[in-house]
C-alpha cells in the first residue's frame, strides 16, 4: 500500500471526459460510481491486467529506475506540487510523508504504518489543503507516487488494494478519522474512460473527522504506468460542492501520469496520455 492510503484524505475525481468516470451533482453527499456491479467485473479486469502490465507497450523497461536513488529522483520529477491543483491550494503540515514507510490495511480495517516492502524502491506522499474561508471549511488533498522494482509488482499493489477496499467499506485512518460508505471500481486501459494508465482504481465514499467534522464527499483515484503507481485524493469540507472538489483534482493524476510517460515511456509503443485529459499542461 502506498502511504497516501494511511492518511486517506481524498479520492476519485468524478469529472466528465478526463481520466476519471462519470459526473456528480452538487451538495455535500458522497459521490456515486457509475455502477455498483462494476466492482466485481473490474476485479477480473485487474487480475487479467497483471500479466499484461509486466510487458506494457507504454513504457520502456530500460528507462525505469533500478535503484532506490533513481526511484526517488523519478518521484521528484513526477509528483504533484500545489501548482497542479490550482489557485488557492497550499502545502499542508506535515507536507511530505516519511519515505521509509507506507500504510497497510489490517483485517480490522484499521490503517497502520509499516516499513517500505522489498518490492518497492521508493514512495512519497505530499499533503495539501484549501484553507477554510468564510462559510466554507478546509479541503484536504494529497498526491502519492510509488516506484516498484517491476511493472508486475506495481500491478499486484493495485490488485491488492482493490481486494482490500472491497473487504473494508468502512475504514479507520487513525483515531478520530474514518471513511464510510466506500465503493471501488477498477478499469484496465481502454475501459471506462481510462486512457492514461495501465490500470485505474477509483474509490468514493465519505470522510468523517472528530476535528474537521463531516461526513463530506471523499474521492480517491490511483493508476499504474509500468512500475510507477500514482494517486490523488480529496476530502471535502463544510459548504464545498462536488463540482468544486472535482475542479481541484480532476487533472492532477493525468498530469502526473504524463510526466511519468515522459520519463519512462516507450518511443515505439502506444500513445502517451491524452493531452486533452491534461488541459492546462503539466
Amino acid at each position: 500500500m502506498a502511504y497516501a492510503r494511511a492518511v486517506r484524505v481524498g479520492g476519485v475525481a468524478a469529472a466528465c471526459g478526463a481520466l476519471v468516470l462519470g459526473c456528480t451533482g452538487g451538495g455535500g453527499g458522497s459521490a456515486s460510481p457509475p455502477t455498483t456491479s462494476g466492482a466485481s467485473r473490474s476485479s477480473t479486469a485487474t487480475a487479467d491486467s497483471r500479466s499484461a502490465a509486466s510487458a506494457t507497450p507504454e513504457t520502456d523497461p530500460g528507462k525505469e529506475p533500478k535503484t532506490a536513488a533513481q526511484a526517488r529522483a523519478l518521484i521528484e520529477r513526477v509528483i504533484s506540487g500545489p501548482e497542479l491543483f490550482g489557485t488557492g491550494v497550499t502545502r499542508a503540515t506535515p507536507y511530505e510523508s516519511d519515505p521509509a514507510q507506507w500504510a497497510v490495511l489490517g483485517d480490522d480495517c484499521l490503517w497502520r504504518l509499516e516499513p517500505l516492502p522489498g518490492d518497492a524502491l521508493a514512495t512519497l506522499t505530499r499533503h495539501f489543503q484549501v484553507p477554510a474561508a468564510g462559510a466554507k471549511g478546509a479541503v484536504r488533498l494529497s498526491a502519492t507516487v510509488t516506484v516498484h522494482r517491476t511493472a508486475l509488482d506495481a500491478s499486484w499493489e493495485q490488485a491488492r488494494m482493490l481486494e482490500e477496499d472491497l473487504d473494508c467499506t468502512e475504514q479507520t485512518q487513525r483515531p478520530g478519522e474514518r471513511l464510510t460508505g466506500l465503493q471501488s471500481l477498477s478499469f484496465a486501459r481502454g475501459e471506462g474512460g481510462n486512457t492514461s494508465g495501465d490500470d485505474l482504481l477509483l474509490e468514493t465514499g465519505q470522510c468523517v473527522s472528530d476535528t474537521h467534522g463531516g461526513p463530506y464527499p471523499y474521492w480517491w483515484q490511483q493508476a499504474v504506468l509500468g512500475s510507477v503507481v500514482a494517486g490523488t485524493s480529496v476530502c471535502g469540507g463544510r459548504g464545498r460542492s462536488q463540482e468544486e472538489l472535482n475542479s481541484l483534482v480532476a487533472e492532477v493524476l493525468p498530469r502526473m501520469l504524463l510526466r511519468a510517460q515522459e520519463e519512462i515511456g516507450s518511443t515505439a509503443g502506444g500513445a502517451s496520455p491524452s493531452a486533452s485529459a491534461t488541459k492546462g499542461g503539466s
